[in-house]
């Protein structure tokens, strides 16, 4: 089968391009940004990439046209499509009915932590010989590419609740089907698309209402409303994590279920958020077969994802951090999880607010106090649809905002000192900034 893919360059897309070149499929797509890392990674694996939407890429005559979200009704190569009714489906879509047929798939859905448990997942069945395939939304450092097709019956997928497609408004994760289901947490997000918590809580419920009796949900206890989620009918098994009646963790790293202790957690990533990841991951293990002691022995071997907390350089005594955070909650807890780890030293947070909910300003007024254990706050405010001064005003000279970014990256050089940990959060590659900052500070 040929496919083109339009919005190839996305992590999704992109993931998927590689799954159905791994599958025998000829692979052809587009985007609007067609450039490294992406285009590269792709080109590797032999996948031709053109460059913008043209109505002329028909003539490429694919089997099928598959459409990423990014795509809307304007898009002048879509409406080539429409015009001369051509097939086309979503890449959700297409990944169920072409790649997840008949594979025990294990999702793992939530606002927060969807990659970083995925990753964790999908190393616990490697570690055990199971050998499953996945997609994720980042590039786990334990496997080196986001995306993976095996003959095993076991798939791990990072299992997004944004919309599939302009002409399907369901969660991605709708079409999935999984045997194995986490529910990490739920919290508002995506407010381009979501009116509110409870438009997310019923995609949630829909994804529930797929898994099947002799499946497994494991769901946050702490979380209200993954409580409403499950109280709206459930028909699964259902066992809770980071809590007393389900799966928790001690003062001393020791991973108990049901009252009973089954070993300690022993590794180097920062932060509560981690432990209780590693939490879900291993009781979806332990739902595929793997025991926790050999859960707990392949997370001593996590090497974490790129971008979550990712030491890029060490220049002068100053640490540069890159990490994924941008929900207020996110970045609370990123910014706590390296206080922890730092303790006295000095952190200088700095933030991109650059997702679709940031830059509406949704949640604008929780950001003061997600940033509250940072010493000093730098702020990107290029675009933005809200006053970020206004918002930051909370954290006083502590603030500084800047819609520049060579003089931001001043201003944060000029402040850095020996000893001090810079921790830049943005969904996006932010300029460049975490390579200028660490050019900068070597010229001190």
């Amino acid at each position: 089968m040929h496919i083109h893919i339009l919005g190839i360059c996305g992590t999704f897309m992109g993931g998927i391009a590689v799954l159905a070149k791994q599958a025998g499929h000829r692979v052809t797509g587009c985007d609007a940004n067609v450039y490294p890392p992406m285009s590269t990674q792709l080109e590797a694996q032999g996948i031709e990439l053109i460059e913008g939407f043209g109505p002329e890429q028909i003539t490429l005559q694919p089997d099928i046209f598959v459409i990423g979200n990014v795509v809307s009704r304007g898009n002048p190569l879509m409406e080539e499509i429409l015009n001369r009714n051509l097939p086309y489906i979503s890449g959700p879509q297409w990944l169920a009915q072409n790649l997840l047929q008949n594979k025990w798939v294990l999702a793992v859905a939530g606002t927060h932590g969807k990659t970083t448990t995925t990753s964790m997942l999908a190393w616990i069945l490697e570690y055990a010989g199971l050998n499953p395939g996945f997609l994720i939304g980042g590039v786990p450092q334990n496997f080196g590419l986001s995306a993976r097709l095996t003959d095993a019956p076991f798939f791990v997928i990072e299992a997004d609740e944004y919309d599939t497609a302009f002409f399907d408004k369901r969660s991605k994760f709708i079409h999935y089907r999984p045997r194995t289901v986490i529910l990490n947490n739920l919290e508002f997000d995506h407010a381009d698309i979501f009116a509110d918590l409870a438009a997310i809580e019923t995609q949630f419920h829909h994804l529930v209402r797929t898994v099947p009796g002799n499946g497994l949900i494991i769901s946050n206890g702490r979380a209200d409303s993954l409580k409403r989620v499950i109280n709206h009918g459930c028909w699964t098994p259902v066992e809770l994590f980071a809590c007393a009646d389900g799966w928790n963790i001690d003062a001393d790293n020791r991973v108990i279920f049901n009252g009973e202790a089954h070993g300690e957690l022993k590794w180097e990533l920062m932060g509560e958020h981690n432990r209780l990841n590693a939490l879900a991951a291993l009781a979806a293990a332990r739902h595929a077969g793997v025991p926790v002691a050999q859960g707990l022995a392949a997370l001593s071997e996590f090497k974490n994802v790129k971008r979550r907390m990712e030491v890029r350089g060490v220049v002068n005594g100053i640490t540069v951090y890159d990490d994924f955070a941008h929900h207020p909650t996110a970045i609370a807890t990123t910014v706590s999880g390296l206080r922890a780890n730092v303790g006295s030293a000095r952190i200088l947070a700095v933030l991109e607010p650059r997702s679709n909910t940031m830059k509406l300003g949704v949640m604008k007024n929780a950001l003061p106090d997600s940033l509250k254990d940072a010493d000093m706050v730098f702020c990107y405010d290029l675009n933005l649809g809200w006053d970020a001064r206004a918002a930051l005003a909370p954290l006083g000279d502590r603030a500084i905002i800047k819609d520049n970014l060579n003089e931001l990256i001043a201003a944060i050089v000029a402040a850095a000192r020996h000893g001090d940990n810079i921790l830049v959060m943005s969904n996006g590659g932010f300029g460049g900034i975490h390579e200028k900052l660490l050019q900068r500070l070597a010229g001190l």
